[in-house]
């Protein structure tokens, strides 16, 4: 059983670092919360650089206030560097339109804000800025000291690091929850839908016409009951359009037996198939796929999520010394938008329960209330994120989806 081997660290080892696993925009954040907070931690990341990882953009809207409480003052206010398209100031109110797949009518139309579109890297960029970050250190074990004031993080590559306390803020594929929780248990999810991403340079004229639709995203539901995406991902130069990047998808109903039987499909044949499913839909995607060359580099990805309320998924934290943040603790489908929202609100709150801790708090009930907090608020979004996902991909169901009932608004525990 993980845990039984005895660890280095011990109650005599002062002033020992927070440990978290992963480096992400969830643990960079809190690493930075914990910085601002002046309390000792290091990053250990799975990957032997920090750009390994593909690239992609996430929505931050009622989850702002957090992050800007994590970092600096004066890096908040370069978030606007941080977007898909810096030269697009940031509305306080803006509104997504949604449209009809086939024909272009609007279906629906969110007004929200602000609304942030931040691409995955240049956050990463921002959050790295002054952190103690390991590379290449895949979580192996965990080990707990026996006087319960240490934990100790064993890696595939032989060493290990002793800490106050372990965070897993590793992703959807968590090794922590895994550690934690066993293989199966602490598995990952997979449910029948899948999608195949685009990123995509084109003409000047093309860009130009693509972009109309809207400066930065569209989302829509075909009556064949799939379901389709396309925004900016890059447009670093606003004089140049033949230079900015667009991402898109076209996302439908894969059983797990399908997600199987073309599991080895090459990119060709992927973007075939997206070719194909595009031809029925209206702009910006049609004309966005069929100006795609045929031999694009393409990513595919069958969805997950993993639901920390249910039975059997609470793990022992060891009195404290060990928890989880992020998509580690509720990876949820995307196409409502919630997901960073909830993981940097994962990062503050664990950050205001370890100032507690450092003031004398007591660690075992502060940790086991920050995680019932998050596993009720993180758990309603993964349950109404799957229930979303299915009914976005059911043309008869769409408007009792929690997209169309709820807009990019908070599920309310």
């Amino acid at each position: 059983m993980e845990g039984a081997t005895p660890p280095s660290g011990t109650a005599g080892d002062a002033n020992l670092p927070i440990l978290i696993i992963g480096s992400g925009s969830t643990g960079l954040a809190l690493a930075q919360g914990l910085r601002k907070a002046g309390i000792a931690c290091t990053v250990f990341e799975k990957n032997d650089s920090h750009h390994r990882e593909r690239d992609w953009n996430m929505g931050l809207h009622w989850g702002a206030p957090v992050l800007k409480s994590l970092i600096p003052e004066e890096w908040w206010r370069r978030i606007q560097s941080v977007q898909v398209d810096p030269h697009v100031p940031t509305k306080e109110q803006d509104t997504l339109n949604w449209l009809r797949g086939d024909t272009g009518e609007t279906m629906a139309a969110f007004t929200f804000g602000p609304f942030y579109r931040l691409r995955r890297s240049k956050l990463r960029d921002l959050l790295s800025q002054g952190l103690n970050i390991e590379y290449d250190k895949h979580l192996e074990s965990i080990s707990y000291a026996q006087d319960h004031q240490a934990v100790t993080a064993h890696f595939a590559d032989g060493t290990a690091a002793t800490g106050s306390m372990l965070v897993g803020a590793d992703g959807a594929r968590s090794s922590t929850r895994q550690v934690l929780l066993g293989p199966d248990m602490g598995a990952i999810n997979r449910i029948p839908y899948a999608a195949t991403f685009v990123q995509q340079k084109f003409t000047k004229e093309q860009a130009l016409y693509l972009r109309k639709f809207h400066p930065l995203f569209l989302a829509c539901a075909h009556p064949s009951n799939n379901f389709a995406f396309f925004g900016m991902h890059d447009a670093a130069d606003p004089d140049d359009p033949s230079s900015w990047t667009f991402f898109f998808y076209i996302s439908w109903k894969s059983s797990l037996e399908e997600q199987e039987a073309t599991k080895d499909w090459t990119d060709a044949q992927r973007l075939a198939q997206q070719k194909e499913l595009a031809k029925a839909f209206c702009d910006p995607w049609k004309s966005a796929y069929e100006w795609t060359p045929d031999d694009a580099s393409v990513w595919y990805l069958g969805l997950t999520d993993w639901d920390p309320g249910r039975p059997g998924h609470r793990w022992d934290n060891y009195h404290g010394l060990v928890t989880m943040v992020g998509d580690a603790v509720h990876p949820m489908t995307y196409q409502r938008g919630q997901g960073l929202n909830h993981s940097v609100t994962d990062a503050g709150k664990l950050r205001d329960a370890l100032i507690k801790i450092e003031e004398g708090g007591d660690r075992q009930r502060l940790v086991s209330g920050f995680e019932d907090e998050m596993i009720q608020r993180g758990g309603l979004e993964v349950r109404d994120g799957t229930a979303n996902t299915m009914l976005l991909h059911d043309w008869e169901k769409v408007k009792q989806s929690p997209l169309f009932t709820k807009g990019m608004k908070k599920s309310e525990t």
